[in-house]
């Protein structure tokens, strides 16, 4: 079989330009549960995928015992959108709740994993916390995520856990200026 080349990059293009592929979104929901798995594993924490209506990951933190209902929501934005809020439909926090309670009353947790140009930042919070920031009572709430929530989230440790990681698209085969031998 021969070596197959990778297919040619755009070059030139700017990041607006940027096009999503058509499964983009079940690929980045499937990339968030799996970020937040690994964390969570690398943690310590016993977890596994469970893809149950509400919740979509089950964790034990080894240092409190805590069994963990986690419903994962994921985005992924374009440049220029990342300070947008993650919207957060409140039926998903009844459904947590119930999934919880058939799972042996485990506590119902939200990991929000959103994709930047430059960075993935994954914030891991108590569904009871959650809702004592973005209220309980509309049917839609706001995970904000400008500069100053994004501040605030990082003050408040234990209540809100998160990791970020730090991205940079390189080209596929190609030698970098900066690169030697």
């Amino acid at each position: 079989m021969a070596n197959r080349k990778p297919p040619p990059l755009r070059t030139g293009a700017k990041t607006e330009d940027i096009v999503k592929s058509t499964r983009h979104s079940k690929i980045t929901g499937d990339l968030a549960e799996a970020l937040v798995l690994y964390w969570l594993s690398r943690s310590g924490f016993e977890c596994a995928r469970v893809d149950h209506t509400g919740i979509d990951l089950i964790a034990r933190n080894p240092d409190t015992n805590e069994f963990m209902g986690i419903s994962v929501k994921s985005r992924s934005r374009y440049a220029g959108t990342e300070s947008q809020s993650v919207n957060l439909a409140a039926n998903g926090f009844i459904k947590a709740r119930k999934a919880c309670k058939a799972f042996g009353n485990c506590v119902p947790y939200y990991a929000i994993v959103v994709d930047t140009l430059d960075a993935i930042r994954c914030f891991l919070i108590s569904l009871e916390h959650l809702e004592r920031l973005v209220g309980s009572d509309s049917n839609m709430h706001y995970w904000r995520m400008d500069r100053r929530h994004l501040d605030k989230y990082r003050s408040i440790p234990e209540e809100i856990r998160t990791f970020e990681l730090t991205t940079a698209d390189r080209s596929w085969g190609m030698r970098h200026d900066n690169e030697k031998d």
